[in-house]
């Protein structure tokens, strides 16, 4: 389970059991595969390399084994604990008793690099031994609490998937140190607000886990904190209380930890205020600040909009004002957008909104498959929606993947999120199973009215809109409703019951459930079918730079163009119109089998055109077909360096 919420009183589903859900096919056992033999060994390699990442060196001068200074980033404490989690689910779901083992053997590392009184973060550990100047909580761009976080979350999934208590009492000593901190920090009035704050989500999951309050108390305590930071910033959000929130702001990354956080809370003590915020700030998000591919925090570095205009509030990866969405140089750092997972994930804890789920859903298909290679081995850290034949101006991270990234934090916190995406197929309450991402799976389902079945999901979604549920190996029968998730996108469809019973689908049922009572288990067969046509899709006209242009969508897939597909000297010469149709077919990209869309698109005859000008005359020659392939975003930058766009200029033909 990534959460426990099945004894938090205002949390109205939980997750099933990490071994209940077996990808069995399509796009989604592809890519845990990959991630189990590519991906993961690949982080392991770059952390254990001393002349890499030097994370695990950092470790092993903490507990002695090496001498030296500390090297690497301060925060990757933290993701080395993020690879931990992908680790564990990998190898347990892959029976790799290898992997286990080596995991165990970082867990005794880690428990000698601690401190007596739980401190546990390598820089500040060797800084204070070598009398370097560095000390503890100095800084809090040093993260050490954020890598206490990470520790804490880690620590309860390997209890939960090993039934063992080693690396579980590191967390509660780490815990109990934090404790003490912020009690005194509550006493002094002296606060600072810890950014990315994963601690939140750690504490509770904490509490959870060992059911003792403390670590609730503890949470709660954190959070309320907040408000007396003084000199906040939009940045970190903590320039105004936090239950005055209004709209997203700052770093994406921090903002999107400390909601999920929030949602965490409130499942466990229902106040009612922040889940009134949560509202809020959800629907800024939604409405205003995401882009297409669900990517979230547009800005490389802004100012806040909302802060004192005659101080500055300086900004970075952060959401912009709205509508502010670049595409060329959209930031969308990796790490927001498994935030937004975490943080929908949690919202559909304590609401079963299907919105909340058709977010998972998008998210993980879009931007955070795109944010690794179809081979598993290189990362994005931002992730555009546009690039360029060149840049005239110089950009912090690279236009291509890379194997390994001096911010690291991403790919290690991508890896986790990937291994567990099995954990978004189903939600269950006391006698329902709530359908979330789509793909062929089987389930293992038992609920707390008695009735224990397999659930198995036959589709090959998310290419094709046909799902087929059979139910079988019914050990205890009995009713049970199965919650029906119609996509966003969804306009026609249809829910075909074993008995012949039909329920035509609309786009009024869009982002609704539809349930389906059974009363009688064994042998129920249900198919859903979506209809899943390309179709276009325009953005609000405030959207500046998607101007009369349209994106091409086909189910939850975002398609994009790259120089690859299309004999044309330039993207940006592309046209399409209303009326393009798009035939699918599947195409080979790194080895990977991928439905694709193939059509005819228009190109512009260009005419004594200077592409260095800033402006110039308009001399039309007219229009040009041309065969073009679209693919998914999530496939793109797999072939060498080209142009790709997302969104194309629109062609509207005289009627």
């Amino acid at each position: 389970m990534l959460t426990n919420t099945k004894k938090s009183p205002y949390a109205k589903v939980s997750s099933l059991p990490f071994d209940a859900v077996e990808w069995t096919g399509g796009l989604w056992a592809e890519s845990f595969k990959i991630c189990a033999e590519a991906t993961v060994p690949q982080l392991k390699h770059m952390f254990d390399s001393k002349d890499i990442s030097h994370v695990v060196e950092n470790f092993k001068i903490c507990a002695g084994d090496s001498e030296g200074e500390h090297n690497g980033t301060v925060f990757g404490d933290g993701d080395f604990y993020k690879w931990m989690e992908a680790a564990l689910y990998t190898a347990a779901k892959s029976n790799n008793q290898k992997m286990l083992d080596e995991i165990e053997e970082y867990i005794d590392l880690i428990s000698r690099a601690q401190q007596a009184d739980g401190y546990l973060s390598t820089k500040q550990i060797i800084g204070e031994r070598n009398s370097n100047g560095i000390s503890r909580m100095g800084d809090i761009n040093d993260f050490e609490v954020y890598n206490f976080g990470h520790l804490f979350t880690c620590a309860c999934l390997h209890h939960r998937i090993t039934g063992k208590d080693n690396f579980m009492m590191i967390a509660k000593k780490t815990a109990d140190y934090l404790y003490e901190l912020y009690q005194e920090a509550a006493r002094t009035g002296e606060v600072q607000t810890a950014v990315c704050p994963s601690h939140y989500m750690g504490l509770i999951e904490m509490y959870r886990t060992t059911e003792e309050k403390k670590y609730l108390e503890l949470a709660k305590l954190a959070i309320e904190l907040r408000d007396s930071v003084k000199d906040g910033t939009d940045d970190n959000q903590d320039r105004i209380p936090l239950k005055q929130h209004e709209k997203i702001v700052g770093h994406a990354v921090r903002s999107n930890y400390l909601y999920s956080g929030v949602a965490d809370l409130y499942a466990e003590l229902g106040e009612e205020e922040y889940k009134d915020m949560l509202h809020r700030v959800w629907e800024d998000l939604l409405k205003h600040k995401l882009y297409l591919t669900n990517g979230c925090g547009a800005l490389y570095n802004g100012v806040s909009p909302y802060g004192n205009f005659f101080k500055d509030q300086k900004t970075h990866q952060s959401f912009g004002y709205e509508y502010q969405l670049p595409n060329i140089t959209a930031y969308n750092e990796t790490c927001a957008n498994i935030g937004l997972v975490m943080w929908a994930y949690r919202m559909f804890n304590i609401e079963q909104k299907a919105e909340y789920l058709d977010i998972i859903e998008r998210t993980m298909l879009n931007v955070n498959l795109a944010a690794v290679s179809l081979d598993g081995k290189r990362y994005f850290y931002e992730n555009m929606l546009r690039r360029a034949k060149k840049l005239e101006f110089e950009m912090v991270w690279s236009l291509e993947r890379t194997e390994y990234i001096t911010s690291y934090c991403c790919p290690p916190n991508l890896a986790r999120n990937l291994a567990q995406s099995y954990e978004y197929a189903y939600s269950v309450s006391e006698d329902s199973v709530y359908i979330g991402m789509y793909g062929a799976n089987k389930a293992h389902i038992s609920l707390d009215n008695g009735t224990d079945f397999e659930l198995l999901q036959e589709t090959n979604y998310p290419y094709e809109g046909v799902i087929k549920f059979r139910i079988t190996k019914v050990n205890k029968d009995g009713r049970v409703i199965i919650n029906i998730r119609i996509p966003s996108w969804a306009e026609n469809g249809y829910i075909t019951l074993s008995g012949g019973e039909k329920r035509s689908l609309s786009k009024k049922d869009a982002n609704t459930f539809i349930p389906v009572a059974l009363n009688r288990l064994e042998g129920t067969e249900i198919e859903v079918y979506f209809e899943m046509a390309a179709r276009l899709t325009v953005s609000h006209p405030l959207v500046e730079e998607n101007s009369n242009q349209v994106a091409v969508e086909k189910g939850p897939l975002v398609y994009c163009v790259e120089s690859n597909d299309a004999k044309i000297e330039t993207l940006d010469d592309l046209l399409i119109t209303p009326e393009t149709k798009f035939e699918e077919k599947y195409h080979v990209i790194a080895g990977r089998e991928i439905q694709v869309l193939e059509g005819e698109l228009y190109a512009h005859n260009r005419v004594d055109y200077d592409r260095e000008a800033l402006y110039q005359t308009l001399h039309y020659e007219g229009i040009r077909k041309l065969p073009v392939r679209l693919i998914p975003y999530f496939a793109w930058d797999n072939r060498g360096y080209g142009e790709m766009r997302i969104w194309l200029p629109v062609a509207y033909p005289v009627k």
